[in-house]
């Protein structure tokens, strides 16, 4: 993975679930991490649990992608690593009638499943094709593939994340640069607490994570 990516890699949403499963995997690889969540305390615990067992640098980037000024200045934090891999594992759910809904907190999902990841899928694009190496793990789900009555507009996040993937997968293989999504179904990673959705038999982030390599 070091010698194929890199020595740096970007993890968002690393502090739980999926994202956070990812950056383990990455650390027992031997990548440097930048770990980008909201929770500082977490990430400073998982900082000091992965410095000294793997040997490896770990860069905080204490963000909420929600905001709009997040990814540039997510950016402007990496320029001077050497980076090869983004995973871009940030992102929650909504569930419920449409109708019931509230509009802040769905423009606030589409920020961070869809505007986030699109700019720093398109930083990060830049980069690697610069490069000509590099690789993107963009989290899509099992409800990406059509449409999901009572989480309507999360399906639809996942669904531009899985076509946006899908086609980066084509255009950017001539540049050396690896693109997959990982579209799990339902997974043990706090994600259903959130959404408030109740869900059957499910996947471990870690059988997640480990699914998505690239």
């Amino acid at each position: 993975m070091r010698t194929r990516y890199g020595p740096w890699a970007v993890v968002t949403g690393a502090s739980s679930g999926i994202g956070r499963e990812m950056a383990l995997k990455l650390a027992e690889e031997g990548l440097n991490l930048v770990l980008v969540a909201r929770s500082q305390a977490v990430l400073e615990q998982m900082a000091k649990d992965l410095r000294d067992p793997y040997g490896i640098e770990v860069r905080l980037v204490i963000k909420d992608l929600a905001v709009e000024m997040s990814v540039n200045s997510l950016v402007a934090q990496t320029d001077d690593l050497d980076v090869g891999l983004l995973v871009a594992a940030a992102g929650f759910g909504t569930s419920g009638v449409f109708l019931n809904s509230q509009l802040e907190q769905e423009m606030e999902m589409l920020n961070v499943n869809c505007r986030s990841l699109l700019g720093l899928t398109w930083h990060f694009s830049q980069r690697f094709a610069q490069q000509q190496r590099g690789g993107i793990v963009l989290m899509s789900s099992i409800v990406g593939f059509q449409g999901m009555p009572f989480a309507a507009h999360y399906a639809a996040t996942k669904a531009y994340v899985q076509t946006l993937a899908e086609a980066l997968y084509v255009e950017l293989a001539p540049k050396g640069v690896d693109v997959i999504a990982s579209a799990p179904g339902p997974t043990n990673s706090g994600f259903s607490d959130r959404a408030g959705m109740k869900v059957g038999k499910v996947l471990s982030a870690g059988e997640v994570a480990d699914s998505a390599s690239i």
